[in-house]
């Protein structure tokens, strides 16, 4: 009797032990899922989505400029990046050789970063501003040297933004 009596505690303690696991599973389970805390703790003005060509290698550069200059980065593979730049409202002649989103703006390019900031902190009443190709002293390219000039757009047309 002895023995069945250890069996049994052991058993109970066992079917205890399991119930309160999965008790305890299932209550972590019921916790809403953990967001993204980065794209909450940063200010809009500091959020940077961008579409590209997943073979560009420039664009990735960019990508890691904006990074290691404050931005929150989330990059979106898009071959087809050209026709949603179109759709938004980038000129054909201007379009640059990736399409971002930063506060409700679009930025087409290899846009240095003290533009968007001036962008955003001034809230023009256009679309967004271009820097079309790939010039060869914008960042993600060789880094940024000398005058660069970019473009906005929007309703009113297309005007000079910057040529610095």
């Amino acid at each position: 009797m002895n023995s069945k009596f250890t069996l049994g505690t052991v058993a109970a303690i066992t079917a205890a032990s399991i119930i309160g696991f999965a008790t305890f599973g299932m209550a972590e389970n019921d916790r809403a899922p953990d967001t993204d805390t980065a794209a909450i703790t940063v200010p809009a003005d500091r959020q940077m989505t961008i579409w590209r060509d997943p073979s560009c290698g420039c664009c990735d550069a960019y990508a890691d400029y904006a990074e290691e200059n404050g931005y929150h980065v989330t990059r979106v593979d898009d071959r087809d990046f050209d026709k949603r730049s179109v759709e938004v409202g980038v000129p054909e002649q201007g379009l640059g050789c990736h399409l971002a989103e930063v506060d409700g703006y679009y930025i087409s390019g290899l846009v240095p970063v003290e533009v968007i900031q001036r962008l955003t902190s001034e809230r023009p009443e256009i679309t967004g501003i271009t820097l079309p190709g790939m010039p060869s002293n914008a960042p993600g390219m060789a880094g940024k040297s000398g005058t660069i000039k970019t473009y906005a757009f929007g309703e009113d047309g297309v005007a000079v933004y910057s040529n610095e």
